[in-house]
């Protein structure tokens, strides 16, 4: 039997949920659950009425990102769960075509290429996720800035609750923790380059509405795991792997 593979939108006050939600419908693969988590939305709760018949709802007071995922992933009955942001989309084989390359790989994390749009939905640049050389260029690109899109991630649910899930006391950052986390703890965080997802860019966003406090929480990540990675790639240094 086909594994079953969560998503879980985050919805706080977007006026895009409907195309999140509606990408996700749309899926090619069919053992797929939608979860829509409302964290406290006060606007735009006409976005998502429409679907209310073929999703799972789940609601809760305000806690932030993490908090969200957290709730969504540990109630998710996926043996994978990807997250899926109410201003973005999945492309229509996104499950399909990742879940394919993890379980032909044995791969408990991974991560693609993705498209940017606009708040239109056109296409602003393409393929514009970061590549690497090697698995040391990747991890050693952690120490100055997080190089995953995190809606382009799937893992599986036993590999989120291992590590312990999303920290919530960082409300912007707590997905560039989590992969550095992955990282640390041995987990190989494959790459498909294939573009499955569009990533939108809009006024209202988060990275430009609230940069100053992304900066400082990025800061905080970098002390918290910097001399572990250092570590690290030192020890792929000594065995060659550069």
């Amino acid at each position: 039997m086909q594994p079953t593979v969560s998503i879980v939108i985050p919805f706080y006050n977007c006026p895009y949920a409907d195309q999140a939600i509606a990408s996700a419908l749309q899926q090619t693969y069919a053992n797929l659950e939608v979860i829509l988590l409302d964290d406290g939305s006060t606007r735009h709760r006409d976005k998502i009425e429409p679907f209310m018949d073929r999703i799972h709802y789940l609601g809760k007071q305000n806690g932030g990102t993490g908090s969200a995922l957290n709730h969504g992933f540990r109630m998710a009955s996926g043996e994978y769960i990807a997250w899926l942001s109410s201003d973005d989309c999945f492309f229509p084989r996104k499950i399909e075509r990742q879940l394919n390359f993890m379980e032909k790989n044995g791969y408990r994390i991974s991560h693609t290429d993705f498209h940017n749009i606009d708040a239109s939905g056109a296409i602003t640049a393409t393929r514009a996720a970061a590549k690497f050389r090697t698995e040391r260029e990747f991890i050693a690109s952690f120490l100055t800035c997080c190089p995953v899109n995190g809606c382009t991630v799937m893992m599986r649910k036993d590999l989120f609750l291992e590590l312990g899930g999303f920290d919530e006391t960082l409300l912007f950052t707590h997905d560039y923790d989590f992969w550095i986390r992955a990282i640390l703890a041995g987990e190989p965080f494959a790459f498909l380059d294939e573009p499955l997802t569009a990533y939108r860019w809009h006024d209202e966003m988060g990275t430009r509405k609230h940069w100053p406090r992304i900066a400082a929480e990025i800061a905080l990540v970098q002390a918290r795991h910097g001399a572990r990675l250092r570590e690290l790639l030192d020890r792929y240094l000594a065995m060659g792997r550069i």
